[in-house]
């Protein structure tokens, strides 16, 4: 309810924006003008408008920052050269004009007052623009929107992605103009989802280009040869019962994974010691192994050139390359390294800070 209200309130910026636009650069120099020495007082209708433009423009904002589907570096870029323009042209254009007005009725300039949307874009553009800078070419937050990269991330978790392990892209193009360095078997990279690009994904680089992979048991083959695997205990988190814990050693990482030994059953209803508000829950049982529910990945997987093969470290509840294939080298967004922040909504008590500046392996 919250979000379609914050989604109509988005909308409504565009055509409230364009109405004080207008007026604050056309209609209301006119009116001070006429109105001087005495300030010139707004019609009601745009006086409302001028009162909620900024509430608009705050829904606006939190839309961008809940949107899963937007390309967040486009959006950027359009604020930047938006506001960029604006301020360019009411320096070079618009300002002179309304002077020259002025000094025609034989009235001081400073009765007319700067458009409110001139100050907007200047205070806008400078931070959009470090910002897109900031995040096209050094870090881009991302937040874990699933379960599938447990236990090294959790649904909630908030990352820092560096952009420039894997090269320098050009903004919305992504585009590489500079080589720094090549993703390694182990990274946990993010990605642009080859089946939706506009959707970013997350998960652990398996296969370079050329490796035999396969997947048997949950266990990694690569090039013909297992990956070490330990199991080193039980994992119940109230959520997944009766999991295993494992530790990897792939590539120069060692790190966590969690797998269903047997056949993974959702519960029919939430688990009564899963913290979580909506219906979600695994219990590990049976004794056929499913892998990832069924036999998918069980078979050899040759990496073509130029791409990669991903797949999460929650084996048997991650949607990943066994399903859908592999990933272009210019799908890649970054190599994820630190948790910055963790708060699922969905889960009750609240942010865990414990996580907070823990580096990802």
């Amino acid at each position: 309810m919250l979000m379609n209200l914050v989604v109509l309130l988005s909308w409504l910026a565009i055509p409230v924006g364009l109405i004080a636009i207008v007026d604050d650069w056309f209609l209301r120099p006119r009116r001070q003008l006429a109105a001087a020495p005495q300030p010139a007082r707004d019609p009601a209708l745009l006086t409302l408008v001028y009162r909620v433009l900024p509430i608009l423009i705050g829904a606006a904002v939190l839309r961008l920052l809940v949107a899963e589907r937007l390309d967040f570096s486009a959006v950027l870029l359009l604020i930047t050269v938006v506001t960029g323009v604006i301020w360019w042209l009411d320096a070079m254009v618009f300002r002179r004009q309304r002077a020259a007005a002025a000094r025609g009725a034989g009235k001081d300039p400073a009765v007319i007052t700067e458009p409110g949307t001139v100050d907007y874009a200047r205070s806008f553009f400078p931070v959009a623009l470090v910002v897109l800078l900031l995040r096209s070419f050094v870090f881009e937050p991302f937040r874990i929107p699933s379960d599938s990269m447990m236990p090294t991330l959790l649904d909630g978790d908030f990352i820092i992605v560096n952009k420039y392990a894997y090269g320098l892209r050009l903004p919305v193009l992504n585009t590489k103009f500079l080589s720094i360095g090549e993703p390694q078997r182990g990274d946990v990279v993010v990605f642009r989802y080859p089946r939706d690009p506009s959707i970013n994904y997350i998960k652990r680089l398996v296969g370079l280009p050329g490796d035999r992979v396969q997947v048997v048991d949950d266990r990694l083959f690569v090039n013909g040869k297992q990956v070490p695997f330990d199991v080193v205990g039980d994992f119940n988190d109230g959520c997944y019962v009766d999991f295993k814990q494992a530790v990897e050693h792939l590539g120069e990482h060692e790190h966590e994974v969690m797998f269903c030994p047997g056949r993974l059953e959702p519960p029919p209803t939430h688990l009564p010691s899963c913290n979580r508000r909506e219906v979600r829950g695994y219990i590990c049982g049976g004794r056929a192994p499913l892998g990832f529910y069924g036999e998918v990945g069980t078979e050899e997987q040759v990496v073509p050139p130029g791409e990669y093969l991903m797949i999460g470290d929650n084996r048997d509840n991650s949607e990943d390359g066994r399903v859908w294939g592999f990933v272009p080298e210019n799908h890649l967004v970054g190599k994820a390294t630190r948790i910055w922040f963790n708060w699922d909504l969905q889960r009750s008590g609240g942010p865990l800070w414990s996580r907070i500046g823990h580096r990802i392996e």
